[in-house]
């Protein structure tokens, strides 16, 4: 049970963001639920192909993840890649803040995340990453 525990602690910053990346990237993803949830119109073809490579690439992030969570040697560089996303993220979201104002409630709960999560798997990475 101990085991248990130590390695949903250990993985927790990975599950996490999984259980927040796979779903955005389906929504950015889905033109006709986009709308719904972030108030987006996909207009254009161009936007569309935009939208559908950022999905591709949290996909693809999240599968780094999902590999750092199930092999141990990929723990390290799945908690520094969870370290570049989500600190990257915030970031660009800061930056548009600064530049353009702020946006709707969603995305400055967004920014928290990213940031809370970004130095939670600094965190983590120095916690467990001697260990690696």
């Amino acid at each position: 049970m101990k085991r248990k525990i130590n390695w949903i602690l250990k993985n927790l910053h990975l599950i996490v963001s999984l259980s927040i990346v796979v779903p955005t990237a389906i929504i950015y993803g889905s033109p006709t639920i986009l709308p719904e949830y972030l108030d987006i119109q996909v207009n254009t073809i161009d936007l569309s192909n935009m939208l559908k490579a950022i999905m591709c690439l949290y996909l693809g992030i999240s599968i780094v993840w999902i590999m750092g969570i199930w092999k141990t040697e990929y723990w390290k560089i799945a908690t520094k890649l969870n370290i570049l996303f989500m600190i990257s993220l915030a970031i660009g979201r800061a930056l548009s803040m600064l530049m353009n104002g702020l946006p709707r409630g969603g995305y400055i709960f967004g920014i928290i995340a990213e940031f809370a999560l970004g130095f939670y798997s600094i965190y983590q990475l120095k916690k467990y990453g001697r260990n690696e």
